[in-house]
C-alpha cells in the first residue's frame, strides 16, 4: 500500500517566492487498485506522481511505499524498484538500439543473471503485445508502440506499482487506445497497481477510483460514477466531463428519474428505452 500523510511540497522559484504545489494532502492507494488522477495544469498532479518513487521528497509530511519511507535515502533504490514511472514522452525513456535491448536495460542494471533477464524481457514484451517487434529499432515504431516499449522496460523491473504521468498526451487516438488497453491488462491480468495521471475523462472512467486535484489538494474522490455525477463542480474547476455524464446531468434537470451517475451510453439507452 502507498500511504501519503499530510504531504506538502513547496518549490522555490528563485525570486523570493515559494510555490505550494501540494498542500497538506493525505491519500492511501491499495495494492491492485487502478487510480486515475485528474486536474488542470498546475494543480499538483505531476508533482504528486514524482513523490511516489522519490523523484521529489516532501517538504512536509510523509510518503510511505509498503512501509518504506521515501525520505530515507538508504532505501531509494528499493523504492525505485517498487514503483515504476512511465512519462509523457517515450523517447525520454528509450535508450538502446533495439526494442529487446531497451527492455533488458533495467534488469541488466540490477545485476541479474542472463537467463533471468531473458525471461523478464520475454514476459514484459508479451505483456504489452510487442514480442514481434523485439529486433526493431525504437525509432522505427509509432508513438503508441514506443510507449508500450517504455512500459515493457518498466515491467521488466518487476515493480508492484506503475505511475503513468500523462502517458497518452502525445499520442494519436490509435496510440492512446494501445496504451489504455495495456494499462487495463496489467491491472486486471498481472495485478499491478496503476496510478494514471491524465487529462482524458475516457481514461478516468476505466479506473476503480478517481482523484480530482485542485490547488494542490484533493477536491473530489470516489468511483467514476460518484465523481462524474458532480458535473457542476467539475465544470467550475474547468475540467471536461464525459459526454454521457454531462448529457445525463442535463436530462436530469428535466426528468428527475434519470440518475446522475451514468457514465456509459448503454446505461443511458437502457434507462431511456427500457
Amino acid at each position: 500500500m502507498i500511504k501519503i500523510e499530510n504531504l506538502t511540497h513547496i518549490y522555490n522559484s528563485g525570486q523570493n517566492e515559494n510555490i505550494r504545489a501540494i498542500d497538506n494532502l493525505t491519500l492511501e492507494i491499495h495494492s491492485g487498485e487502478h487510480i486515475a488522477v485528474l486536474g488542470h495544469n498546475g494543480c499538483g498532479k505531476s508533482t504528486l506522481a514524482k513523490h511516489l518513487n522519490a523523484l521529489l521528497l516532501p517538504t512536509e509530511g510523509t510518503v510511505v511505499i509498503d512501509d518504506v519511507d521515501t525520505a530515507n535515502e538508504a532505501d531509494l533504490w528499493t523504492i525505485r524498484q517498487m514503483v515504476g514511472m512511465v512519462f509523457q514522452n517515450p523517447d525520454n525513456q528509450l535508450v538502446a538500439t533495439t526494442v529487446e535491448e531497451d527492455v533488458a536495460f533495467g534488469p541488466e542494471n540490477l545485476g541479474l543473471a542472463p537467463e533471468i533477464i531473458r525471461e523478464r524481457v520475454d514476459s514484459a514484451l508479451a505483456a504489452v503485445g510487442m514480442t514481434d517487434f523485439r529486433d526493431k529499432g525504437p525509432h522505427l515504431l509509432s508513438g503508441g508502440q514506443k510507449q508500450r516499449v517504455a512500459i515493457a522496460g518498466v515491467i521488466a523491473m518487476r515493480p508492484q506499482y506503475i505511475v503513468f504521468d500523462e502517458p497518452t498526451a502525445m499520442l494519436d487516438p490509435r496510440g492512446r487506445q494501445e496504451v489504455i488497453a495495456t494499462m487495463q491488462k496489467l491491472n486486471r491480468e498481472e495485478g499491478l497497481t496503476i496510478i494514471n495521471i491524465t487529462h482524458f475523462m475516457d481514461e478516468a472512467v476505466l479506473a476503480d477510483r478517481v482523484i480530482v486535484m485542485g490547488n494542490g489538494k484533493i477536491i473530489l474522490e470516489g468511483t467514476p460514477r460518484e465523481v462524474f455525477a458532480q458535473v457542476d463542480i467539475l465544470k467550475e474547476m474547468r475540467l471536461d466531463v464525459p459526454p454521457i455524464a454531462e448529457l445525463a446531468a442535463l436530462l436530469h434537470k428535466e426528468i428527475e428519474s434519470i440518475p446522475l451517475n451514468i457514465i456509459t451510453v448503454e446505461e443511458l439507452v437502457n434507462i431511456l428505452c427500457p
